[in-house]
């Protein structure tokens, strides 16, 4: 008879392991996904902004209800009025900016926090 002179193969407790991470990591994925494509959202919204050649003649208030209008169509929930901030230079150019955080939770009392902050300059 031949025995192998060593054993091959994953243990059970290995196994676990290699199972328990990725899990993890698809947890991760699952809990973050919606979340950078929500920011995808936002930061097209804003080139498209940019893009247009009448934007730069319109008021703050026009700018922001614009901005504001995109986001309740593509159901962008976590930027709050506070976090548009939109300022003029003054060479005529505006800037609008975009900065908010996101908070969810990843497993028991475990959150992760993603930050983001997106700018455009409209000339």
């Amino acid at each position: 008879m031949n025995f192998p002179s060593k054993q091959r193969g994953m243990t059970v407790i290995a196994m676990a392991l290699v199972l328990g991470l990725v899990a993890f990591f698809a947890n991760l994925t699952i809990k973050l996904f919606p979340i950078y494509m929500e920011h995808f959202n936002i930061s097209s919204h804003l080139d498209s902004l940019a893009s247009e050649n009448s934007t730069v003649r319109k008021s703050d208030n026009e700018i922001f209800a614009m901005l504001k209008k995109r986001f309740d169509i593509d159901d962008v929930t976590h930027v709050a009025n506070d976090d548009i901030f939109i300022e003029r230079a003054q060479d005529g150019s505006v800037t609008v900016a975009v900065e908010y955080e996101v908070r969810t939770n990843a497993f028991g009392n475990v959150d992760v926090v993603v930050s983001f902050s997106d700018e455009v300059e409209i000339r």
